[in-house]
């Protein structure tokens, strides 16, 4: 059993802005290749009303993948969100956006759920991965989702830091990773 971890409440206070990954983390990573190579993922639907939650308190939200794929600007831009792509140092990414949006790191949650994903979450002062990560990732980490990549780990990582920005965060079930 995994412990409460103590300052995870602050952590998530103090989150200014938000980066997710994407294949593993919005995706159960899947990816259906059709015949003419047109490439399709699934994504969680409620993930949607999680960011829009994050936006209405205003916190910052970001893609970064390494993949290079309409699907995830499509998806970016139904969410109303940011998206970088084909970033092969996501750290480096991480960092210039903290800069270019005024956020220090210590105030930026990374969320990822492979290995090249690690240098990222080290760079930040929320690192979490979903529950179906990699386990060379777990090592790395300050949370672990309850809920593994594409099934809702967008939308409980928008609700912790929702109801913790408001006060309104039950800690019955919250564990460190």
């Amino acid at each position: 059993m995994m412990e409460i971890v103590p300052d995870l409440v602050k952590l998530l206070r103090a989150v200014r802005l938000v980066i997710f990954d994407f294949d593993g983390v919005f995706t159960d990573n899947t990816v259906l290749v059709s015949q003419d190579g047109n490439e399709s993922v699934r994504c969680w639907r409620s993930d949607g009303l999680g960011i829009s939650r994050l936006r209405s308190i205003g916190i910052e939200t970001l893609i970064i993948s390494t993949e290079a794929n309409p699907v995830v600007t499509v998806r970016a831009n139904k969410l109303k969100m940011a998206c970088k792509q084909a970033v092969e140092d996501k750290a480096q990414a991480v960092l210039q956006a903290c800069m270019d949006l005024g956020v220090h790191p210590t105030e930026t949650a990374f969320i990822g759920n492979d290995i090249n994903d690690i240098a990222a979450l080290k760079s930040v002062g929320l690192p979490i991965a979903v529950a179906d990560a990699y386990p060379e990732v777990f090592a790395h980490v300050a949370y672990r989702t309850t809920k593994p990549g594409g099934y809702g780990a967008v939308r409980e990582i928008c609700d912790l830091i929702f109801h913790a920005k408001e006060d309104t965060l039950d800690l019955v079930g919250i564990y460190a990773a």
